[in-house]
């Protein structure tokens, strides 16, 4: 039987030692201010050496597929030989995908950048074990929490980024992979000066029969934990819903609202400005009040609510709509890389505008309605799930475990753009939300009747 973690009463402190923690903060936010100043930009990228909608979809999903393979064994890793090391190994391979990007002549090269990226992208899994290593049960769904407010400063901050510096370059899309090449050299100089190792060395725990796994053996393995196993597939089916929204969600308002990139970005600069709040101030409250059980409930009910309204958004673009200057900005992205390629220049997507006769306010506000239960649902659901899961598990597996998750989340993320695509494309515009809603709805049902009571409440209540 699994050794389950115990703390003494004198450990149960509620409050996070910022000193510890804030290091680990500020590495992660570097780190992912280079992915997000690439995100707005790649998909141009990729159209400028003549990618359709299908291969700018393969192109998005290449990252998560090799991060599914070396999650896991860096985890495994991290484990055995302390969390700096992998942090570091891992942060120079992101910086040598975007250097890679950089120097791109071709489509193939974005796919090689986005691979290596992908195969040493165990930054986020390290820094998660780090902080629980530096955490108690009582205070680490609020140190895991700082991650996802990471996340959300960061797209805050790196579409903001992206967008100036494309405005100062005259719109050279390698110069964002350049900057955020920057930002990851950044990450690795923290790394090396202040990251301190959270694992001593006679805590590190072997696991070489684990790391020999493959990771669908290693999933499979997750899944069947009698503890956990459940919080793996809430994971797993959150993750492909959520991955299928982010997808979907430019081609969605772009036939319902007619929103162009600029507004796109300000939606999520909307969405990164919840996040913080929740994951940055209201996660350790709430988890300490009511339990990451009952939050995990929470996020799953707000995801469903949330994602079967926006389906029902109707189709009123917004005021400001021009459907001939949205057109000209969708053909010239092609521009660019046309004519070194010898490409021939052909019509954007087949995605359907709105008339401009009937635009108002009502589209615009509906949307930004439903972002609210969507983001604040996903900020408190993933950070709970992820410190529950460390609560039920032996401490020395955390690092292990939490590479397991992130393979869950890269195999997700994987999984989720291509059925969400699948279902906009067969079925309608709104079907992947109203789909992922049903989903979600179904996911509550399930987690209501099998996550379950732990002993990590037992803890928790004898030390409230």
């Amino acid at each position: 039987m699994t050794e389950q973690p115990t703390l003494p009463p004198s450990a149960e402190n509620d409050k996070l030692d910022f000193k510890i923690v804030l290091p680990i903060f500020a590495i992660v936010f570097v780190d992912l201010l280079g992915l997000t100043i690439i995100i707005p930009v790649l998909p141009y990228y990729a159209t400028a050496f003549g990618a359709n909608a299908l291969m700018i979809g393969a192109l998005s999903a290449a990252y998560p597929l090799m991060q599914f393979i070396g999650g896991p064994l860096l985890g495994g890793l991290s484990d055995r030989f302390g969390r700096k090391p992998v942090l570091i190994v891992s942060q120079i391979g992101t910086l040598a995908g975007f250097i890679v990007m950089g120097f791109a002549s071709s489509l193939w090269l974005l796919f090689l950048a986005r691979l290596i990226d992908g195969l040493s992208g165990g930054n986020i899994a390290t820094a998660q074990a780090a902080l629980t290593d530096v955490t108690t049960p009582r205070n680490r769904a609020q140190g895991l929490g700082l991650i996802g407010a990471a996340f959300g400063l960061g797209f805050i901050i790196g579409p903001v980024i992206s967008a100036i510096t494309l405005s100062l370059s005259g719109n050279d899309y390698r110069i964002p992979a350049f900057v955020a090449a920057g930002f990851s050299l950044l990450a690795i100089t923290l790394t090396a000066l202040i990251f301190r190792e959270t694992l001593p060395a006679d805590k590190r725990h072997a696991q070489a029969a684990a790391m020999t796994q493959n990771p669908f053996s290693r999933m499979l393995q997750a899944a069947r934990h009698p503890m956990v196993g459940i919080l793996f597939v809430v994971i797993f089916m959150q993750q492909v819903v959520f991955g299928s929204f982010q997808s979907m969600f430019a081609p969605f308002t772009l036939n319902r609202l007619g929103l162009n990139s600029v507004g796109n970005a300000a939606a999520f600069t909307f969405v990164g400005v919840i996040i913080v709040i929740v994951q940055g101030r209201l996660i350790g409250p709430l988890s300490r009040r009511f339990g990451e059980r009952r939050l995990i409930y929470t996020g799953l009910g707000l995801l469903a609510i949330g994602l079967v309204v926006m389906a029902l958004i109707p189709r009123q673009p917004a005021p400001w709509y021009d459907r001939e200057a949205l057109i000209e900005e969708l053909n010239s992205a092609r521009s660019i890389g046309a004519a070194s390629e010898g490409v021939t220049q052909t019509e954007p997507a087949a995605i359907e505008l709105p008339d401009e006769s009937s635009s108002g306010w009502l589209g615009i506000v509906w949307l930004l309605a439903t972002l609210i239960p969507i983001a604040a649902g996903s900020s408190i659901l993933q950070p709970s799930a992820s410190s529950l899961i460390t609560k039920r598990v032996d401490r020395r597996e955390v690092g292990s475990i939490l590479g397991v998750n992130a393979a869950f989340l890269s195999a997700a993320n994987t999984i989720g753009p291509l059925l969400g695509g699948a279902a906009f494309s067969l079925i309608g515009p709104p079907a992947p939300f109203l789909v992922g809603g049903i989903l979600m709805a179904l996911l509550l049902w399930l987690a209501l009747r099998r996550v379950r009571p732990g002993p990590e409440e037992n803890l928790q209540q004898a030390a409230a």
